[in-house]
């Protein structure tokens, strides 16, 4: 079974490049295109109604794209919205939520740090997963001002390291021994956390899981390409030059409204 249409990823602005990049990586024969809604960044302060909305308005323009699956790269449009694009539109989605069930399975200590956005830590879907795990102890810090910093090109400025430095030490101060990054603009924050962190605490993100996925999902139901991969395809409708800098200049970004 072959599909030479591309695969669509979607994100509330450039976090979820590091999601694209991990199917990049497993998956490099197949087409890819980028939607960056970084003028709507960050979703996590919005409400529901508003994020469904938005993803909503993401999806309609990967399908006129003739996308063949679409990955939902923004942890708070997958907790808040994924169900409804599921029933809404006759496509498979795959979706990425905070990764608590390794770092739960895996802790010595019973007690996780979950770094998300608020949209995602208080939605449903979220607190559903977090209520399986009743035997570990889950610190939950919300991120305020990280995905705006990084959407602003800011992301080793001091005003990131005290906001870094402020979240996590009250989970350190807690004997956690993994920190869950729940949102994809986190993983650029690594290298940083990096330096805030006991060498001995794990940090977990969800992008090979969700690459793994999205070959499991061809495999069994849309199916692969079987022709040369073209350059990967990035749109934004603000701030293409971040986009461009996250990227290191390697390939096309677009410029436009949506």
């Amino acid at each position: 079974m072959t599909n030479n249409n591309p695969i669509g990823v979607f994100d509330s602005g450039i976090g979820g490049t590091s999601i694209w990049s991990a199917i990049h990586d497993l998956l490099p024969n197949e087409k890819t295109i980028y939607l960056a809604d970084s003028k709507n960044a960050p979703y996590g302060q919005r409400t529901k109604e508003e994020i469904v909305a938005l993803s909503k308005k993401n999806v309609d323009f990967l399908l006129e794209m003739n996308c063949k699956l679409i990955v939902v790269a923004c942890n708070t449009a997958t907790t808040n919205a994924i169900v409804e694009l599921r029933s809404t539109y006759n496509i498979p989605f795959i979706g990425i939520e905070p990764a608590i069930k390794p770092a739960a399975n895996n802790s010595k200590t019973q007690v996780i740090g979950i770094l998300a956005t608020k949209g995602t830590l208080n939605s449903e879907l979220f607190n559903k997963t977090a209520e399986m795990f009743q035997n570990t102890k889950i610190i939950e810090q919300v991120g305020h001002g990280l995905v705006q910093l990084i959407e602003d090109g800011n992301l080793n400025s001091p005003e990131m390291t005290q906001l870094l430095e402020s979240y996590l030490q009250p989970m350190i101060d807690e004997n956690i021994d993994y920190l869950v990054l729940g949102c994809s603009h986190y993983p650029y924050l690594i290298p940083q956390i990096k330096k805030i962190l006991p060498e001995h605490i794990q940090i977990i993100d969800s992008g090979e899981a969700v690459a793994r996925q999205t070959q499991n999902v061809l495999r069994e139901k849309v199916g692969f390409t079987d022709t040369p991969n073209t350059d990967p395809i990035f749109y934004v409708n603000s701030n293409p030059e971040v986009l461009k800098s996250i990227l290191e200049y390697k390939y096309p970004v677009i410029e436009k409204d949506f």
